[in-house]
């Protein structure tokens, strides 16, 4: 059975530089799943970084607030398919191992083709 095209594809890129321009992006992807939209993120560059074990709980974007690991869990629980970029692991000299989350990995070669053919894509 062919996998219906995602309503929408975000391909996060913002990693750990960049906590307070997180949680926008997983709202967003929440959000779009809970209205019953089919929603990826795409998780790439600095961005892989955020599936490391141990990384995404030590980022608050207020302090005292959620980490970005809850607003990770809550796009998740809502339905988000997470991908990682198999290529951009190795960039930050990580392994499978390494991964907090159990979810495909994908070169930019096998994801475009899917990614490409959603409603919408953007770019975080």
């Amino acid at each position: 059975m062919e996998q219906k095209p995602a309503d929408l594809v975000i391909i996060l890129i913002t990693g750990p530089e960049n906590p307070k321009r997180l949680p926008s992006a997983f709202f967003l992807a929440s959000t779009a799943a809970a209205s019953e939209m089919n929603v990826v993120m795409y998780f790439t560059g600095p961005a892989t970084l955020l599936l490391k074990k141990g990384v995404a709980e030590e980022i608050y974007p207020i302090e005292g607030g959620k980490s970005i690991k809850e607003f990770m869990e809550l796009a998740l629980d809502n339905g988000v398919q997470f991908i990682g970029c198999l290529q951009s692991l190795e960039l930050n000299g990580m392994s499978k191992e390494d991964l907090a989350f159990d979810l495909p990995l994908l070169t930019p070669s096998q994801a475009l083709p899917s990614l490409g053919s959603a409603g919408r894509v953007l770019t975080w």
